[in-house]
């Protein structure tokens, strides 16, 4: 996320360190819209988001309502963070999963996007849609693209272009019954609702300060949750060195510590340092200050200790204890916060983590284990109830870490999301394709026949013999293998971020079945086709490697 303060309102629009050489009065006035950043348009973004509770009375519940939905999956965070996430730009392909709300059949959706989408990838989602002609979803659904790869946000792109605005309002139809949903909630996409006309469903920027790992940190205090024990907002290298001498006095047994960035994305920003053993009359303080950057390890490839502390600096960052334990893993709870305020749980999962220190992450199983499952829940809660009293709207994620004891299990909250997350889409799919329901009781997932179903995903099925693989290669290998999504049976494997295969080599899928040990092994299976797959066209293609001679 960004914060209030990273983005400035001055001559030039400012996000993180990208410095948009835009003026923001260059942004489209012929509407009669306030200057971005205003208290004028604070006052209009706050009168547009009053409607969300009408629409969650009157619009939401009923399926056959009219209503339109316009999905602009911009990830609106500092390029220095997403440019270290190989294919990051069809990440925007991640949000895909709302063309599953086509199988109400009044519903419009409008997807704006970087890049025109492949129109193989449009028509595998809507063939997904159960019930539905494909060509009754196709019209009522409307793409629009800024043809614009740059890497910068794509709410930005869109406000850069007055003509594109009025297109989307054009399409809308009946504001009243439209909304904005978006993968993360900023100063741009607040703009861009008040430009459409319409609310946007989620987190006001001005109340996102959760959703930092600072913000995080604040927020677990105020539930009584349990955290890792040390210390938040700090800027820059002398606050790690400090933070870390205190961490290690305060807790002498301690071997690890993490060291993180407020608005790091998929543990991208994040790094360890371990304590080294030091003579009693050592000078810590000292030692440490030369010993940090020089033996600090980041997650992400590249980084180093002048830009690391410079991005502290300038976003802020926490430094706790590393938790460690002969049995340890990494649930998440995810949960929502409606118009209304009323609160409630959506899902817990297990994640997979990976990584030099295993924070970045790769995937996730659905639903969390059984003998902490309601834990995770309960903890979640209680921090779902500090964030609806902090005005935060939407879903929002909780993830943390957990130690097997000779007493059970401990859990120690880590962070929170307040937008949209990893395991976000996979569970969506899972509601979209089944039409069930989550027990809140019980944390499972039935099908409308009360069966259980479970899923294994992932966003990183990588393979560099995966390249070369278009969207429509891959759709005929998924069809002559049999891999995909069996309405029948409720269970089999969809694909995501397919426009990033054929480059990067990595695609992301989701593995639905009756436990999450036959979700596994349905994703084991997935692979193995697509390895032999790749292994046979990589044949043919060394044997093109003569003309690169």
């Amino acid at each position: 996320m960004i914060p209030e303060n990273a983005v400035s309102n001055s001559d030039v629009l400012r996000v993180g360190d990208l410095v948009l050489d835009h003026p923001v009065r260059s942004f489209d006035r012929s509407l009669g819209m306030p200057d971005p950043l205003s208290e004028a348009e604070r006052v209009l973004f706050a009168d547009l988001q009053k409607q969300l509770v009408d629409q969650v009375r009157d619009v939401f519940p009923d399926p056959r309502a009219p209503r339109t939905v316009v999905v602009v999956p911009s990830l609106s965070i500092s390029p220095d963070l997403l440019e270290k996430v190989a294919g990051v730009e069809f990440y925007e392909e991640r949000m895909l999963f709302t063309l599953m709300l086509l199988r109400l059949p009044a519903t419009r959706l409008i997807m704006v996007t970087s890049q025109p989408l492949a129109p193989s990838i449009i028509d595998y989602y809507l063939n997904l849609l159960p019930g539905v002609p494909v060509s009754h979803a196709k019209s009522r659904l409307t793409l629009l693209s800024c043809f614009d790869g740059s890497p910068r946000p794509l709410s930005l792109k869109i406000l850069e272009r007055p003509r594109l605005v009025r297109r989307i309002r054009d399409s809308i139809g009946d504001a009243q019954a439209a909304h904005l949903t978006v993968f993360n909630a900023t100063s741009l996409e607040r703009t861009l609702a008040v430009r459409l006309g319409i609310p946007l469903y989620a987190c006001d920027p001005s109340a996102c300060r959760a959703g930092t790992k600072s913000g995080g940190r604040e927020v677990f205090r105020l539930a009584g949750v349990p955290h890792p024990p040390g210390f938040e907002n700090l800027h820059g290298g002398p606050d790690i060195v400090d933070a870390l001498v205190e961490l290690k006095s305060a807790h002498p047994g301690l071997r690890r510590a993490a060291i993180k960035l407020d608005e790091g994305v998929s543990g991208e920003g994040n790094a360890v340092f371990d304590f080294p053993a030091l003579p009693k009359r050592t000078n810590v303080r000292q030692d440490f200050s030369s010993r940090v950057p020089e033996e600090i390890r980041f997650e992400a490839a590249g980084e180093d200790w002048q830009h690391f502390t410079s991005e502290m600096t300038r976003m802020g960052g926490v430094v706790e204890a590393w938790i460690d334990g002969p049995n340890k893993v990494s649930p998440s709870m995810q949960g929502r916060i409606d118009p209304l305020g009323r609160t409630a749980v959506v899902s817990t999962h297990d994640q997979v983590l990976g990584g030099p220190a295993g924070q970045v992450f790769l995937g996730c199983t659905f639903p969390a284990r059984a003998d902490y499952r309601l834990d995770i829940q309960r903890a979640g809660s209680r921090v779902g109830e500090v964030l609806q009293q902090q005005g935060v709207l939407g879903r929002y994620g909780v993830d943390f870490v957990s130690v097997q004891t000779p007493h059970g299990w401990r859990h120690y909250a880590l962070e929170i999301n307040v937008r949209k997350g990893g395991t976000t889409h996979p569970f969506l799919m899972l509601q979209f394709l089944t039409d069930g329901r989550y027990e809140a009781d019980t944390g499972i997932y039935r099908a409308p026949s009360g069966a259980q179903l479970a899923y294994y995903a992932s966003d990183n099925v990588v393979n560099p013999l995966y390249r070369g693989f278009t969207p429509a290669d891959l759709i005929d290998i998924a069809v002559n293998h049999g891999l995909h999504f069996h309405s029948a049976t409720q269970e089999g494997v969809v694909f995501h971020l397919i426009g990033a295969l054929s480059e990067y080599g990595k695609l992301g899928v989701l593995c639905i079945a009756d436990s999450t040990t036959s979700a596994y092994a349905l994703y084991e299976e997935t692979v193995s086709v697509l390895d032999s797959e790749a292994q046979a066209q990589e044949a043919a293609r060394a044997a093109c490697r003569v003309f690169l001679s």
